[in-house]
């Protein structure tokens, strides 16, 4: 379980192919002792299981093996070697839930259709990005105005709905902690939708509505 607020960046530095499946070595900033063999890291979106660690304190890498599924349904099938990628640690009882529930289940692969700056006078504090994002048309109807959605494992909040396609407004800071500083048009994100939504919408379909 996360919460979609991004402890860092990584970097991929490693991928082999293995049969159905693909092991990732990815370069972060943590303490190797801190992550155990099997802990859980969402990496930009996905929630992947650490098979092996190594490196020192602020300069260690750890592994992950990817499956044929996460593969077709993300945006890890497109990652190489110098990819970098946000990470969350999962959440411990206690922690402070700073965005919204995120599961590390990603829903699919939105685009992004435009990158707008938005200069400090037309917000009254400060420049910040506005995304237009294409949703998969089967998710569009779980993303609502001011609800959450999770982009590439970054909780945020949904400004506008219109169709198939909705806007976010990313601030500086976020800009520059997480993989969006550098994101553009024609991007692919993974798309993790709120996991209220979700639910909300498979109880109706039971009651046939």
């Amino acid at each position: 379980m996360f919460t979609g607020i991004v402890g860092g960046v990584g970097r991929v530095v490693r991928t082999e192919d293995r049969a159905d499946q693909r092991r990732l070595v990815i370069a972060c900033a943590d303490d190797p002792h801190t992550i155990a063999i099997g802990a859980s890291i969402a990496c930009s979106g996905p929630c992947l299981t650490v098979v092996e660690t190594g490196g020192a304190a602020g300069d260690m890498w750890f592994a992950v093996d990817v499956g044929a599924e996460t593969l077709a349904r993300t945006t890890v099938g497109q990652w190489r070697e110098g990819a970098r990628i946000n990470l969350e640690r999962s959440l411990k009882i206690g922690d402070e839930l700073g965005g919204h529930i995120v599961t590390g289940h990603v829903d699919g692969v939105a685009e992004i259709l435009a990158r707008t700056e938005v200069t400090p006078e037309e917000t009254g504090w400060g420049a910040t990005a506005r995304f237009d994002i294409a949703a998969p048309p089967a998710l569009s109807r779980f993303i609502a105005e001011k609800g959450s959605v999770s982009l590439d494992g970054v909780s945020l909040t949904v400004n506008s709905v219109d169709g198939d396609a909705f806007s976010v407004l990313l601030i500086p800071h976020t800009l520059a902690v997480t993989t969006f500083g550098e994101r553009a048009a024609g991007d692919r994100v993974n798309l993790e939708v709120d996991l209220m939504a979700r639910y909300a919408a498979r109880l109706m379909g039971g009651r046939g509505k």
